[in-house]
């Protein structure tokens, strides 16, 4: 029976500790904040997983805790619901903040700024023995469309049917995150996948270092129909050499993501969050080099208004700007 009463007061103690608002300046109870990544084998769980370490070490009363998800749509969900507190967030979040396209009608306006990331480019990957060289040639095709209530879903839908495809009716679409997608091929349980993410992310690398896909190249007027339905791309080239076996540039298109929080966070708490973020952005590129874009001068990329306490951080580092 007591073992029974603990684990009750455990429960309603957590419970309690992520109900909205959270003050950073209550007494010294330990707060826990959920902060919402991605599929495991993504870009977000493993910074989610530095930021929560760093996060941890460097403020005192807060426990931050990653929660692998299913991606942006899972996400602002979490967001919504309050079951999350901090989030990492594709483009799409422009249209969530603003109530556009599927979120028309419902303006998601707790959505605050924290910090920009970097940009990720969509990544078409098909199997090499498939013999796909287009973008119309995904008919009657498997295609991993990434995790369901992700952002990549919504992007692949979006860029099939800019190539003039429906998504529901002219390819066999799949439901995969990003180390199951690499694991298809593998099994040869797919023939193309769209991806979205940072260069080198975990799938694509593994898939290209077994020699098991190609990139596939987005058409120009593709990635400019793309645009100007979308205002959160901005045309992006991959490299060459960027993978293993890829000896040519790719031309596609990318949004830049950001580390978004509930605006119910308080300003103290999220000043702090922000400074350490910078602070220690070093771990944090160790973890992931793209994250060397994640400066303050990027914050220009960000497309929704930021939270109060990240801006202050910002109008002091701009003040100390000679």
């Amino acid at each position: 029976m007591r073992k029974l009463m603990m684990a009750m007061l455990l429960f309603f103690t957590v419970a309690l500790s992520v109900s909205f608002p959270i003050k950073f300046s209550e007494a010294q109870e330990v707060k826990y904040l959920y902060i919402a990544t991605g599929t495991i084998g993504g870009s977000y769980y493993p910074l989610g997983q530095q930021l929560a370490e760093i996060w941890n070490s460097n403020i005192p009363n807060i426990h931050v805790i990653p929660k692998a998800t299913g991606g942006t749509v899972n996400n602002l969900e979490l967001l919504r619901k309050g079951n999350a507190h901090i989030a990492f967030l594709d483009g799409l979040y422009y249209y969530a903040y603003h109530g556009m396209e599927r979120y028309e009608g419902t303006p998601h306006k707790f959505i605050k700024a924290m910090a920009p990331l970097y940009p990720e480019p969509v990544q078409v990957l098909v199997a090499k023995e498939s013999n796909i060289k287009t973008l119309r040639e995904l008919k009657d095709k498997r295609v991993s469309i990434g995790a369901e209530k992700s952002g990549t879903e919504v992007t692949a839908r979006e860029l099939l049917r800019a190539a003039m495809l429906d998504p529901d009716r002219d390819i066999q679409g799949v439901h995969l995150g990003v180390y199951e997608t690499a694991k298809a091929f593998r099994e040869k349980k797919i023939d193309a996948a769209i991806m979205v993410g940072t260069l080198e992310m975990a799938g694509v690398k593994e898939a290209t270092d077994q020699g098991l896909v190609e990139l596939l190249e987005i058409p120009s007027p593709v990635i400019k129909k793309v645009i100007y339905q979308t205002p959160y791309w901005v045309p992006f080239t991959i490299p060459a050499n960027t993978y293993k076996g890829q000896d040519r540039d790719i031309k596609t298109y990318a949004s830049w993501n950001i580390l978004a929080v509930h605006q119910n966070l308080d300003a103290d708490l999220v000043y702090e969050l922000t400074k350490h973020f910078y602070a220690h952005k070093d771990k944090l590129e160790v973890c992931r080099k793209t994250m060397k874009t994640a400066i303050p001068e990027n914050i220009n990329y960000i497309l929704i208004p930021l939270h109060e306490g990240a801006e202050k951080y910002y109008n002091e580092l701009e003040s100390q700007t000679p």
